[in-house]
């Protein structure tokens, strides 16, 4: 009989620990209430952010330029790419923004960034093949800090041996990131389609200011605005 009780007691206790288990799985971490769980947030930029104040290199190591300083109070565009040299970076991405930096320029482009997670010296060398000076700055996020920040890493190991960056291009406004594109939204058509959109809604035309005598002169201005950054009524009322 004590045998028979000694095998109960044992597959009760068993039960016991087993159902503790369950519990402890179910309400959270070692058993804590489902509202103490830890809620993994994402950090991912999103269009409304302002961006981080991150240094990167421009041209040589400790020549930094600090990214939140450098769209303070302008309109602009940075985009990154995956790494300097590689066969779609250097072929389209940022042969692109320069084809078009004139255009950018005209929509409202005070300043065009290239980011990557490569070194300046690199990225000097890249500028300077592509004859990227004047139009895009060729900025090295040595560290991987700005990538980190944004949270566009990319695991590159396998092709190119390290943590690069994922292919994006934000308009920002003031150091607010306006438009956010990615992979063929990164490209230079779209972001100065959404350029063109935004500098139309934000230009700073004078309303009828004496009783309606201006409502010509303004409709003119207005419409050669439009004529110049070439954006149809539709664009103007579209999404940035």
């Amino acid at each position: 009989s004590l045998l028979v009780a000694g095998v109960a007691a044992t597959v009760a206790v068993k039960a016991v620990l087993n159902s503790v288990r369950q519990e402890a799985f179910v309400s959270g971490f070692r058993g804590a209430p489902a509202q103490c769980r830890v809620q993994v947030v994402s950090l991912k930029a999103a269009e409304g952010d302002s961006l981080p104040s991150v240094d990167v290199d421009e041209g040589k190591p400790g020549q930094t330029v600090n990214i939140a300083d450098l769209f303070k109070g302008k309109k602009g565009v940075l985009f990154a790419v995956p790494g300097a040299f590689t066969p779609t970076c250097s072929e389209k991405h940022l042969p692109g923004y320069l084809e078009m930096s004139e255009e950018l320029k005209a929509a409202g482009a005070e300043v065009v960034v290239c980011v990557s997670v490569n070194d300046p010296f690199v990225m000097a060398a890249w500028g300077k093949q592509k004859e990227a000076e004047g139009k895009v700055r060729m900025l090295a996020d040595t560290k991987c800090q700005l990538t980190k920040a944004l949270d566009m890493e990319l695991d590159a190991t396998e092709k190119l041996g390290s943590i690069r960056s994922k292919r994006y291009a934000m308009l920002i406004d003031d150091g607010k990131i306006i438009k956010l594109g990615m992979d063929d939204g990164a490209f230079a058509p779209a972001m100065l389609e959404a350029l063109k959109r935004w500098s139309v809604r934000t230009s700073q035309v004078p309303l009828f200011s004496d009783g309606g005598s201006d409502a010509s002169a303004w409709i003119l201005r207005f419409a050669s605005f439009l004529i110049r950054s070439q954006v149809s009524l539709a664009q103007l009322f579209g999404n940035p």
